[in-house]
């Protein structure tokens, strides 16, 4: 009889791949049967549409519809193809022009009484289909300002299949429907907090700065009160704004994470800090359907923050060591594997002891020695190993408190200001390598003609290196640290001193 097709995205993680969609009508017992490789959701799919046809005055044909998602072989999971197959279903059936509805990628879910529900993952989905090579995308009226972020497309919003079918030629008369607004639309974003409220802590607080500086990851160990969750959670306004790719990625990741996306892409870095209960797959993915993100891969070049980090599980925090590496979590499955961007600075907050108090100079700790050991030694070496700058916190004095509470204290955007001018001036002299931040330079580069240090500047880095006292990884990340402590000083080179500094920030708990 007839044949239709359209297109739709199926996203894994963050990589999308055309799918076309295609309707055929036979003359066989009445039945729709949906084949391509789909999950339970999209499986359910023949139901809802058949329903949201009749329901929007455009019933489906009662003979056979075949309908098939190519390739066949590519997994396609979720809701978001409804649209699709509900228009091919329709262009099969003469119902609408075909020709229009195989000029255009539809993406969305449909309700029972034909409105459109705004789809998780849009905007990548978008994206994808922009990079494939198309410029028209029909959606849900609810994700259309998301969609429009794409540069090029043209975005089409429609509030019912009813709609997009009046779009596409039908002779329908228009109805008007509520429309189902997108998961957080018209939420506001949070105020960072400012970093002028911190008293005391003067080497945490330049810590902070060499840390926002050179991207450096960071461990703060010390007993409860002292301040750690309130830095923590202010590295993130000590962070330049983020450029166009990477806007886009985090705008991608909200999207993708059903927190919706608001009426322009994301500007500031994100912070995730999860729970000490949370599992491997809600720390870097998974899911045994559609493959979700986790907090590592929500954090993307912002801050992912670890508190009470000895409390979380040994596999949770070793499946982070892969992508402090690489920047990237690559999720497995048996057929398919699905890639997340981990361009993150962790953040990692500690009790020294199990009650607290080791350490603290106005109460006894209660541990003994045996004790203490064994809840520090809850985080690996080869994790500890990659954490750049390793800070002991202390509570803050009454007197301290007294001669803070008149004097200058360092706002947000002073800070901010200077890690801006430390990054440029390493922009500057990584310009004609693949790296930006001094955490990625690798260390054969550091220790190279193009940035090697003289002997009299290294030298306490040298007899740590042959007393065991560091590994030569972590030579290579003091190496790092230096640099930015002397970009962040206005200094073109390091030398003793912020080497011996950048030495002090790496074994400071320790020492």
């Amino acid at each position: 009889m007839a044949l239709a097709r359209t297109h739709a995205v199926a996203l894994l993680g963050l990589t999308g791949a055309l799918v076309e969609v295609e309707a055929d009508i036979s003359g066989q017992l009445p039945g729709i049967v949906l084949i391509g490789l789909p999950d339970a959701a999209l499986s359910e799919a023949t139901e809802r549409v058949r329903a949201a046809a009749k329901n929007s005055g455009c019933p489906l044909t009662r003979n056979k519809l075949t309908i098939n998602l190519s390739p066949a072989a590519l997994p396609k999971h979720g809701s978001g193809f409804d649209l699709a197959i509900a228009l091919a279903c329709l262009a099969a059936d003469e119902a609408v022009s075909a020709e229009s509805v195989g000029a255009v990628v539809h993406i969305g879910e449909l309700a029972l009484d034909g409105r459109l529900r705004p789809t998780s993952g849009m905007l990548p989905a978008v994206i994808a289909a922009s990079r494939l090579g198309h410029s028209t995308v029909m959606v849900p009226a609810g994700n259309a300002a998301e969609a429009a972020l794409v540069p090029g497309m043209r975005v089409i919003g429609v509030a019912s299949l009813r709609d997009a079918a009046i779009w596409h030629g039908s002779r329908l008369e228009p109805v008007q429907v509520d429309v189902i607004a997108a998961p957080g639309e018209g939420s506001v974003e949070p105020v960072e907090p400012e970093l002028a409220d911190v008293i005391g802590n003067e080497d945490a607080v330049l810590a902070l700065q060499i840390a926002a500086a050179g991207g450096h990851h960071l461990f703060m160990v010390g007993p409860p009160g002292a301040g750690k969750t309130m830095l923590a959670a202010r590295l993130p306004g000590l962070l330049p704004d983020l450029d166009p790719e990477a806007s886009l990625e985090v705008s991608s990741m909200r999207s993708l994470s059903g927190r919706g996306v608001g009426p322009a892409l994301a500007t500031r870095p994100p912070l995730e800090a999860p729970h000490h209960t949370a599992t491997a797959a809600a720390m870097v993915g998974g899911g045994s359907g559609r493959i979700r993100p986790g907090a590592a891969a929500r954090a993307s070049h912002g801050v992912l923050f670890l508190d009470e980090a000895p409390e979380f599980a040994s596999a949770v925090l070793d499946a982070l060591r892969q992508p402090l590496e690489s920047g990237v979590i690559s999720i497995h499955r048996a057929n398919a594997v699905a890639r997340f961007p981990a361009r993150f600075q962790l953040v990692m907050a500690a009790n020294p002891c199990p009650c607290g108090q080791y350490g603290a100079a106005d109460l006894d700790c209660s541990c003994p020695p045996s004790a203490r050991r064994r809840y520090l030694a809850r985080l690996s070496g080869p994790l500890l190993d990659r954490i750049d700058i390793q800070l002991r916190v202390q509570r803050v004095t009454a007197a301290q408190l007294r001669l803070a509470a008149d004097g200058p204290r360092l706002t947000s955007a002073t800070a901010r200001a200077h890690v801006e001018q430390a990054r440029a001036a390493a922009a500057e002299r990584l310009a004609d390598t693949p790296w930006s931040l001094n955490s990625e330079v690798p260390g054969p580069w550091l220790r190279g003609a193009h940035a090697r240090l003289p002997g009299e500047a290294t030298a306490i880095l040298d007899r740590a290196l042959e007393r065991g006292g560091i590994t030569m990884r972590g030579y290579d990340r003091v190496l790092r640290v230096a640099w930015s402590i002397a970009d962040l000083g206005g200094v073109a080179r390091p030398g003793a001193e912020q080497v011996g500094q950048a030495l002090y920030l790496r074994k400071g708990m320790t020492s």
